[in-house]
């Protein structure tokens, strides 16, 4: 099974989003997502999450707890959810390997890392649906 790990990272007076734009034939066109990517062997979910945020937004950040969990049997996947609390380094400045300029990634668009204000997150295109709508409800009952 394949286990995608995902951060929320609240910055400022929003959140840490990754935007995806010219994804070759995504059925959505652009949208956002929360910054992660798949667990590698030996990492805690906890340590991946931390890596993978490292490596997407150039940021570090400490893992405070799990918020949700989704279960995708169909394709075989699992993705857990984490609220994290933003350290320090310079937010945009990923060195992952979606941002190398290597061709092997051009289908995949461009990943551009944003901080969307509070207020705007349930005005974007934001994926998995499932976690969204879970999400944009804790934020309007101040739960993150």
């Amino acid at each position: 099974m394949r286990v995608r790990l995902a951060g929320i990272i609240p910055m400022g007076d929003g959140f840490a989003f990754m935007h995806r734009v010219g994804v070759q034939n995504h059925p959505i066109g652009d949208y956002y997502t929360f910054p992660g990517g798949g667990q590698e062997p030996g990492e805690t979910l906890e340590e991946g999450t931390k890596r993978e945020i490292k490596e997407e937004f150039g940021i570090d950040v400490e893992v405070e707890k799990k918020l949700y969990e989704l279960d995708n049997g169909e394709v075989n996947k699992k993705e857990y959810f984490f609220l994290c609390k933003y350290i320090g380094g310079t937010f945009g400045t990923g060195t992952g390997p979606e941002f190398s300029g290597d061709p092997k990634y051009a289908h995949r668009g461009k990943y551009i890392p944003e901080i969307v204000k509070r207020e705007d997150v349930e005005k974007i295109v934001l994926l998995p649906y499932e976690i969204r709508d879970k999400f944009i409800e804790d934020i309007k009952n101040a739960r993150i």
